[in-house]
């Protein structure tokens, strides 16, 4: 009886480990992450397609030693400001130190925060973004990876599975079984193309999330605060100070609006001038053109605490001449 016991608790382990080893398609893989990517594309800008092209391709569809073990589905390393758990792999150099997460939602996030917060990628930023070609190849000319095919790689992924529709806030829902009974699944995608490219679809905590300036913004509402728009955004509420040039004491006014990214160093292109109106501040034209206070102070040789006058024109997107 023990001798039979022992067998079957052998077959039992065995099938739980080829259970948890069963490989992942892509087509689930991107079915599973997909809504993940569309936030993240929402808060940085990062294109959905871009974030997801790597994930299939860094993860190997989420079926890397990596990616089950440590959740790390970017082949992100440790680098010198990883604080985090790690876990150390053969790769270019034997032995090197990835980042260790607790769950896939939180490598997605750190791979958005990697981009986004790392110099080197600064220039991704200011690329369209539904030109997944031009960050594919931004990624390689800035070092995310050292193999020259990497942005055809990228971009063959985002082809083959239609990526590039993420990119307008595409919902994706879970398969279902088919209730007709013929067995087949049924449509995953449900493709909800909006007029407005801008409005990628997809509300975040019930904000509609709308484009300046290549800025993600959305409109605050009565009783908002930073932090509880902070929760909702999966954000820090000093970054929603941050990004809009707000301090602790600032206190949110339904109809403003108010950023979820950082603002730019300079109005879009064609906006080079603004005439002030009565009742405009330099803080409320920073906001209204999508640029860092500090930034319009500056090219208006002025001081960020300036008030313009009515009939002032400030410079948008060079420095005013001194005289």
């Amino acid at each position: 009886m023990k001798q039979f016991l022992t067998i079957l608790l052998f077959f039992s382990l065995s099938f739980s480990i080829m259970a948890q080893q069963k490989r992942i398609s892509r087509a689930d893989y991107i079915l599973q992450y997909s809504d993940i990517a569309i936030k993240e594309m929402k808060i940085t800008g990062i294109p959905a397609s871009i974030t997801l092209a790597q994930g299939c391709l860094e993860s190997d569809d989420g079926n890397s030693t990596l990616a089950r073990e440590a959740n790390n589905h970017f082949g992100i390393k440790c680098h010198s400001t990883w604080a985090g758990e790690r876990m150390y792999q053969d790769d270019d150099q034997k032995g090197e130190c990835f980042r260790k997460y607790s769950n896939a939602k939180e490598s997605f996030k750190d791979h958005s925060d990697f981009l986004s917060k790392t110099k080197r990628y600064s220039a991704l930023f200011q690329l369209n973004p539904y030109d997944y070609k031009k960050w594919a190849k931004g990624l390689k000319e800035a070092g995310y990876a050292t193999n020259p095919k990497y942005p055809e790689y990228l971009i063959k992924i985002i082809e083959d599975n239609k990526l590039y529709e993420y990119d307008k806030g595409i919902k994706v829902h879970r398969q279902e079984p088919d209730s007709s009974g013929t067995g087949k699944p049924k449509d995953r995608r449900n493709r909800q193309h909006l007029n407005d490219p801008d409005n990628f679809g997809v509300s975040i905590s019930g904000y509609e999330v709308k484009l300046r300036n290549r800025i993600k913004y959305i409109i605050v509402k009565e009783g908002d605060t930073p932090d509880l728009i902070a929760r909702g955004m999966d954000m820090f509420a000093w970054e929603i100070l941050r990004y809009n040039d707000l301090t602790k004491d600032s206190v949110l006014r339904k109809g403003q609006v108010l950023y979820i990214q950082p603002k730019r160093n300079k109005a879009e292109f064609g906006k080079n001038t603004h005439t002030v109106k009565e009742g405009e501040t330099l803080y409320s034209l920073s906001q209204y053109y999508g640029i860092k206070l500090k930034k319009l102070a500056q090219k208006n040789n002025l001081s960020e605490d300036y008030k313009p006058e009515a009939g002032d024109v400030l410079y948008l997107r060079k420095r005013k001449p001194l005289n």
